[in-house]
């Protein structure tokens, strides 16, 4: 407890603070008595020492010596019966107390040392006692409220009530989840703040606070909420002191009791997400007979069979296909639960799933594409600046052509992987690529797989080991080359290489293929086998190489 309050028992009655006033509000854990002269190896923080001063009698350098040890192990306070021994207390004691700004206190004669330290003790335990009875039937409160379904919103006003500030939890990705600030502004600077690239330190402290500066100077309390796999935070639109150990009990309750209910939470929802997860990918496999059985299994996760979709599908750039499955799986979990908790900040109900290495989301269309496409958009951008921000990776987009109806959402899903694949092959980094209709695929799907293989092998045959480095990366730059319409410096712009490399790289192509890129027909009949080889499915490709 704070000195000045410790003060005020009746066991001090008579004393007098002839120095260091103005540190009266330092923490008093507990009092201890002097009983031998060799006591500063023993001192602790915020130990309130009482003496008679017996062995400073004739020693005023070890009273100096005394006061000057204290200061620098920051104890509370000196008390000392300055007449029983000393008779007065030195000037010189009195001015090093001053400096180092340690509260010395002169006792009276009565009580003795022993009831003063007994006395404080016992009232200081008391006062413990009281807040950790306090802060058990507070937490049995707040449990009690989550065991019943209240959840925590109904926590956090409670906790709001109890403190007199308003609360607010912000989850791992520094968004606001729960609870509420005095104003929604207020919660939108701090989340504009941390996703900036700014995080909350708040180790090896138990809370941290910290200040919004604007026109008015707005002071916030920061406490963790620790759970298995993340970290949440407890905002207090207000400073909470260090000093007031109820409040910090209370709130660390509320942290314990929410970060129990968070686990739970996420159990559930990883749950759902697996299972959502499952029924999209037999949907994109054809698993399902009969639109109606289609709209059936939609319905239950959201999907209306009287709504079209847009879709969009999102990939990490340059993702490790060699890390361990689940080192990547963990990832791919995180990024999806962050896109998660930003699409509920859309104005329109979104439905995000993961296939493979990909993250899909289907947006209902329910106004004109012209009047929702720069919203829809700008979100996009924002999920591929916070993407990068977290988690230091590229995020590409690519977009399907037309909203469908919920049969037709595999057709959509195959545009928006098209687009996303097309921009891939550009050498496009962190894009947003619409689909679009082209005239030369929609024909080559018309032409027999045979034919299309054959014409694919026969240009391409020089390149059949794709897995070589140099091949795949030969291969990399002629795709760029010829998208570019043969213009080497945009090429070497978009590969971020030098132009001679581009050409370099060129020349050990037509050596490769035996024939001059110069030529037009040549150039032609590599940018249809570059097609063909999108249509073409991987597992039929290898089995041919087979």
């Amino acid at each position: 407890m704070k000195l000045d309050d410790l003060l005020k028992l009746p066991v001090f009655d008579g004393a007098t603070v002839v120095a260091g006033g103005k540190n009266l509000n330092k923490e008093v854990h507990t009092v201890n008595m002097m009983d031998a002269p060799d006591i500063v190896p023993y001192l602790k923080k915020n130990e309130f020492l009482v003496t008679t001063a017996f062995h400073f009698k004739d020693d005023l350098p070890a009273l100096l010596e005394l006061i000057r040890q204290m200061s620098l192990q920051e104890c509370a306070a000196l008390g000392i019966k300055s007449k029983r021994f000393l008779g007065n207390i030195s000037e010189l004691a009195l001015r090093l107390a001053d400096k180092f700004g340690l509260p010395l206190i002169e006792l009276p004669a009565e009580p003795s040392l022993g009831d003063i330290v007994n006395k404080s003790l016992n009232h200081i335990l008391d006062e413990r006692t009281t807040e950790l009875d306090n802060a058990m039937k507070t937490h049995r409160q707040f449990t009690q409220q989550i065991i019943s379904g209240q959840g925590i919103p109904k926590l956090l006003d409670q906790l709001s009530s109890l403190l007199r500030f308003h609360v607010l939890l912000i989850g791992p990705y520094q968004q606001p989840i729960y609870g509420r600030f005095s104003t929604p502004s207020i919660a939108a600077r701090i989340e504009n703040v941390l996703s900036g690239g700014n995080l909350f330190s708040v180790s090896p402290s138990i809370y941290t606070s910290f200040s919004l500066l604007g026109e008015k100077r707005e002071t916030f309390t920061l406490f963790p909420v620790y759970t298995h796999r993340q970290l949440h935070y407890l905002c207090i639109e207000g400073f909470i002191q260090p000093s007031e150990r109820s409040r910090i009990l209370t709130i660390e309750q509320a942290t314990n009791v929410i970060a129990f209910e968070l686990m739970k939470e996420n159990a559930i929802k990883q749950n759902r997400r697996q299972i959502q997860n499952e029924f999209f990918a037999k949907f994109m496999g054809g698993s399902f007979s009969s639109s109606e059985e289609i709209a059936s299994r939609g319905r239950e996760f959201g999907l209306s069979e009287d709504l079209r979709y847009f879709c969009a599908v999102g990939k990490i750039d340059g993702t490790n296909k060699t890390a361990l499955f689940m080192q990547y799986k963990a990832e791919q979990d995180r990024i999806a639960e962050h896109l998660e908790a930003e699409l509920k900040h859309f104005r329109h109900s979104l439905h995000l799933f993961t296939l493979e290495r990909t993250y899909v989301i289907l947006m209902p269309l329910v106004q004109e594409w012209k009047e929702i496409e720069p919203s829809f958009v700008a979100l996009l951008e924002s999920l591929q600046s916070k993407i990068f921000v977290h988690y230091g990776a590229e995020l590409s987009f690519g977009l399907s052509g037309f909203a469908q109806p919920l049969a037709q959402i595999p057709v959509s899903y195959k545009e928006a992987n098209e687009a996303l694949n097309y921009g891939g092959m550009a050498g496009k980094k962190s894009f947003i690529e619409q689909y679009q209709p082209k005239e030369v695929p929609e024909i080559l799907r018309m032409i027999p797989y045979e034919h299309l293989w054959k014409f694919y092998t026969d240009t391409m045959q020089g390149f059949a080991d794709e897995t070589l480095k140099d091949h795949h990366m030969l291969l990399q730059t002629l795709s760029v080359y010829l998208e570019t319409h043969c213009q080497l410096a945009e090429t070497a712009k978009r590969l971020y290489v030098h132009r001679n490399t581009v050409i370099y790289r060129l020349e050990k192509c037509e050596d490769i293929i035996g024939r001059s890129l110069k030529d037009p027909e040549e150039t032609l009949r590599l940018r249809m086998a570059f097609r063909i080889k999108t249509l073409l499915p991987e597992d039929g490709m290898a089995m041919h190489k087979h």
